[in-house]
């Protein structure tokens, strides 16, 4: 139970990190094998596990097919052999074992740069959509659990030194609500070195065409980097207050992870012949 144990207590920690991992186990044995129905083991990005499902040349031929999982997001059933090692099987114990591997992928994070009125709308908000939520700024007085409860992490920094501080990768959605176009022009640059899968930058249509313009000329970054940033940030909503800015960067952010188009979904003039369409 100890085993189990740990491995639990690892895809939590796996989740509270925003790390990837793939949980394998063993749903189904037969004869003589190593480990019994229920076994898991959690594995990694790196290929380095918690638990065990059997050890030996079986559990390396689980690793690759939970490694695989990751890469490809889908779910695994395999059933191995132990009984003959001339046909490739990987053990002798005599009977089988079926494993079911999925991968659990951790929950998406948003980095929320600039802890003012806006950003600390937009944590909070995000938090609630079930984001694992870090809040950056170089004033640690807006970024602390006392200025902005329950959140993921707090990292007080200069702006531009985000990517040092915390891993952005290809789940991570950046929103600069920063305070102009000084931090901007520095931020911006360190931003498109990572994988980020979304970057927004907050400010009106002109302060994003001078941020545009240094960035060309001060910093030598060519239009087609640029065209990464969502600026200025959010879907157009009229918003003012820093909740309603809040929703429409959120909004926007759920566009682009889930693939839509940001249209209204208002349907006008239904007929019998549409209905019988959608039946």
């Amino acid at each position: 139970m100890d085993d189990i144990r740990q491995v639990f207590e690892a895809v939590v920690k796996a989740q509270a990190d925003g790390e990837a991992a793939a949980l394998a186990t063993v749903v189904q044995v037969q004869g003589s094998v190593p480990r019994h129905a229920g076994s898991r083991m959690l594995v990694r990005p790196d290929g380095s596990i918690v638990g065990t499902v059997g050890g030996g040349a079986m559990e390396s031929l689980v690793v690759k097919e939970a490694l695989a999982s990751l890469r490809d997001g889908e779910t695994r059933l395999r059933t191995y052999a132990l009984n003959d090692l001339a046909a490739g099987d990987p053990g002798i114990c005599g009977g089988t074992v079926q494993v079911f591997i999925e991968p659990i992928n951790a929950a998406p994070t948003l980095i929320v740069i600039g802890g003012g009125h806006v950003g600390l709308a937009l944590a909070e908000l995000s938090k609630w959509m079930g984001y694992r939520t870090v809040l950056s700024d170089d004033r640690a007085e807006f970024c602390n659990p006392t200025y902005a409860p329950g959140l993921d992490g707090y990292v007080v920094c200069k702006p531009a030194e985000i990517p040092a501080h915390t891993r952005i990768d290809r789940r991570t959605y950046v929103a600069a609500v920063t305070r102009g176009l000084p931090i901007d022009i520095d931020l911006i640059p360190a931003l498109l070195r990572t994988d980020a899968a979304y970057i927004g930058l907050i400010g009106s249509r002109r302060r994003w065409a001078l941020t545009v313009r240094a960035l060309m000329k001060e910093r030598g970054v060519d239009e087609a980097a640029l065209s990464r940033i969502h600026a200025p940030i959010g879907l157009e909503l009229q918003a003012e207050t820093p909740k309603e800015i809040a929703v429409s960067i959120m909004a926007e952010i759920t566009m682009v992870r889930r693939g839509g188009t940001g249209a209204p979904m208002r349907w006008i003039g239904v007929t019998d012949s549409d209905i019988d369409e959608i039946e």
